[in-house]
């Protein structure tokens, strides 16, 4: 059987709190071994953490831009602690979802933008201190990431996945040169997707990681109609079980078997998460 690691799923999600089991369960059936499940805010740290545990996969801790206008200060400290008191932990393998967002009207001004940013930076420097990678939000925002990521460096070099890319060439590159991977899920499925489907084809191999971002970034197949995908309306639940299909679409793209990509996206995960190597029979 082909194996596949799904880098970003949020099984924590209120839309599969009916049927959770079942969901892992059809995921590993279709060959997904392993999935890693970040948090967006203080309030669901533990879930990820017991999800992790319960399913044998992984889990990464930070608090998400579209999650910064709720948080306080003060939550920056309770990352702090409990990464330090998970710093044994062998699923904690990241800080994240972190990052920036400026799609969202109300977060792209200010203030609320430089409250991002505040938020961005204090986490990088978490990640530092605690030796873990990052998992990054990347919204209409890589050029300002790129900048934080390159002052903040820390003197090995950044590991992580920016998840869900969909920047430049000149700018994945970039991510690419400091040591990050990128992450590719369901939006490569639809043909309308150029710029995602120019990245996911004719970046270098070993810089591609596969994600689902479920229940989110549903593939074409979970639309009814494309007038409803124009709309956002009409979305099926995206779950992990759909990576391997998402997947034989990038192997298409990219004129190389399935099997040969799911090597090399597993390869890739585990050196941006070197933590997964002590996790996975690989």
């Amino acid at each position: 059987m082909t194996f596949w690691i799904d880098t970003h799923c949020h099984l924590d999600a209120a839309e599969f709190s009916a049927d959770l089991a079942d969901v892992r369960a059809r995921a590993a059936a279709g060959g997904v071994m392993h999935c890693v499940l970040p948090a967006v805010a203080v309030g669901n740290f533990e879930a990820v953490r017991l999800l992790a545990h319960r399913f044998s996969d992984s889990y990464a801790l930070g608090i998400h831009p579209l999650c910064v206008p709720e948080a306080r200060d003060a939550d920056l400290q309770a990352l702090d602690a409990e990464l330090a008191l998970r710093k044994d932990d062998p699923r904690l393998v990241a800080v994240g979802e972190i990052g920036l967002d400026y799609f969202e009207p109300a977060l792209k001004q200010s203030p609320m933008r430089e409250r991002q940013e505040f938020f961005y930076r204090e986490q990088l420097k978490l990640a530092r201190k605690h030796g873990l990678p990052v998992m990054l939000h990347v919204r209409r925002s890589a050029d300002k990431l790129l900048k934080h990521l390159r002052e903040l460096r820390p003197e090995g070099g950044w590991s992580g996945i920016g998840h869900a890319f969909n920047g430049s060439e000149q700018q994945a590159a970039e991510f690419i040169k400091l040591g990050l991977k990128l992450g590719f899920g369901g939006n490569v499925t639809f043909d309308s997707a150029l710029q995602i489907r120019r990245l996911a084809s004719g970046l270098p191999l070993d810089a591609l990681v596969m994600e689902t971002d479920s229940p989110d970034i549903a593939p074409h197949w979970l639309y009814r109609t494309a007038r409803q995908r124009e709309d956002g309306q009409g979305q099926g639940r995206n779950e992990p079980g759909e990576l391997p299909r998402i997947a034989g679409v990038l192997a298409q793209l990219r004129g190389m078997p399935a099997d040969a990509l799911a090597l090399a996206t597993t390869a890739n995960a585990l050196q941006a998460f070197p933590k997964l190597r002590g996790l996975l029979p690989c």
